[in-house]
């Protein structure tokens, strides 16, 4: 188990000289970014017959076309570009201890779709092709301790999705891997306690999408203080329960049922032939204006593994919504997930938020459902809102794209249809295992985590 420091004061003024280091870093090491006409990308091609844009390597990644049916869905059929990055990347944190408290090996690191720029990410965060040298840039640092483990503790270490509605079957390998007090942190790399982590979760744009699955898997338990007042000491109590309203074995057959039953098939089309999507004017765009675009983009970068690069990205047209419904039963928090299938997801189903939608769409598109239970999150009290921070996509393949992040409770323990009421300790046993929840669902289950830490947990 993971312990935090617990000095509020301490915490408060390494936040302040963190956001301090990532300004410093931006301005040594500025990246540029600018848009650029799709046809017009640097080492990336266009297919004449499909369409399908790849680079001239064949790795990386490529945009191309799909076709999705979904048996008795609110949409039953449509096409759309998907990203297809077949390799699998590593995500790993470093972890160390140090007179006791666990410290974890974070990167100052921008990204060309971050929307501010430097961010705390994970100790390595690299594509097969990055740390396999594709790009002939520079070695990958650290990669060594995830590659040659002998003599090192692993603490997790698993493979997860990624946005299931975006990339096509898309994983990473999630690892934390425990080191010796002497490994050093190198220009770029700091150490931090958890609860420095936890506090600086409250900042927007800060801690990256990359470092909040990996530390989704740690096994944390609740810090060794009191719990300040009831919501606390019910986390603490969900926390470390893997029971709840349903035992581990209900919720397990409720995941493979809804991925038996689950009409879902995805096939590749030509990206020529995405029905409702237009390429027009150096992008592609769905005709209604809403979901998101496919853009180009020329990137120049300072202290990079290369120094400059052109790729599509996907820009959302919107902020995300992703959010966690509680309800405190018997003294235990619980947290209602929802079974939700995906076009891109390798096993169809995987749990999600109880919300997660992006509300321009459905503002754009008035026809489609909106999500269960989003007017209880939009419309939440403040009192009830115990988490609220937005927070960016990963900003190597998407723009400019954010989520607000937020967690709110209720007194209503109704489980709708689809959905289930878990513990805090049951979504940290499935994390032990790949594909049990979404990105979306892991991001939150950090949040939760930092619900633990003793300190004011509103957006600075």
């Amino acid at each position: 188990m993971a312990r935090s420091a617990l000095s509020d004061a301490a915490t408060a003024e390494r936040r302040s000289a963190t956001l301090g280091w990532l300004a410093d870093r931006a301005r040594e090491r500025p990246m540029t970014v600018r848009r650029t006409p799709l046809d017009e990308l640097d080492g990336w091609r266009s297919d004449p017959a499909t369409g399908t844009i790849r680079h001239h390597t064949g790795r990386f990644f490529s945009v191309e076309g799909v076709e999705v049916r979904v048996d008795g869905g609110a949409v039953p059929c449509w096409r759309q570009p998907m990203l297809n990055q077949p390799e699998i990347g590593i995500l790993g944190i470093l972890t160390r201890t140090v007179d006791g408290v666990a410290e974890f090996l974070l990167q100052a690191k921008v990204e060309p779709g971050n929307p501010r720029g430097y961010q705390l990410s994970p100790t390595v965060q690299a594509t097969r092709s990055n740390y396999t040298g594709v790009h002939n840039g520079r070695p990958v640092r650290y990669l060594q301790h995830f590659l040659q483990r002998a003599g090192h503790r692993v603490i997790a270490d698993v493979r997860q999705s990624e946005q299931g509605a975006w990339f096509l079957q898309k994983r990473n390998r999630n690892m934390i891997v425990e080191v010796g007090a002497e490994v050093g942190a190198e220009a770029g790399f700091r150490w931090f306690t958890l609860a420095e982590i936890h506090h600086l979760l409250a900042v927007e744009n800060i801690v990256n999408m990359d470092s909040r699955t990996v530390l989704s898997c740690l096994p944390v338990g609740a810090d060794a203080v009191p719990a300040r007042d009831r919501f606390t000491a019910a986390l603490q109590a969900s926390m470390a329960r893997t029971d709840g309203r349903h035992d581990m074995m209900t919720v397990l057959s409720a995941v493979t049922e809804a991925r038996t039953s689950t009409e879902t098939t995805t096939r590749p089309v030509p990206l020529r032939e995405t029905t409702g999507w237009i390429r027009r004017d150096g992008r592609i765009r769905h005709e209604s204006g809403a979901f998101f675009e496919v853009v180009g983009v020329d990137v120049r970068a300072a202290g990079r593994e290369v120094d400059g690069w052109s790729q599509p990205m996907f820009a959302a047209r919107g902020r995300g919504l992703a959010a966690f419904v509680v309800n405190e039963t018997s003294g235990v928090l619980h947290v209602l997930v929802q079974l939700r299938a995906e076009p891109g997801l390798v096993d169809v189903v995987e749990l999600a938020p109880t919300v997660q939608c992006t509300p321009a769409t459905l503002q754009s598109l008035p026809a489609l459902p909106a999500p269960p239970l989003l007017d209880l999150v939009e419309k939440a009290p403040a009192a009830d809102v115990r988490f609220d921070c937005v927070m960016a996509e990963e900003g190597g393949r998407f723009l400019d794209t954010e989520t607000r992040y937020t967690v709110v409770e209720t007194t209503d323990p109704a489980e709708p249809p689809g959905y289930l009421w878990v513990t805090v300790g049951q979504l940290q046993e499935l994390l032990r295992h790949s594909h049990y929840l979404n990105v979306q669902a892991r991001s939150l289950v950090t949040c939760l985590h930092s619900l633990s830490t003793p300190a004011p947990r509103r957006t600075l």
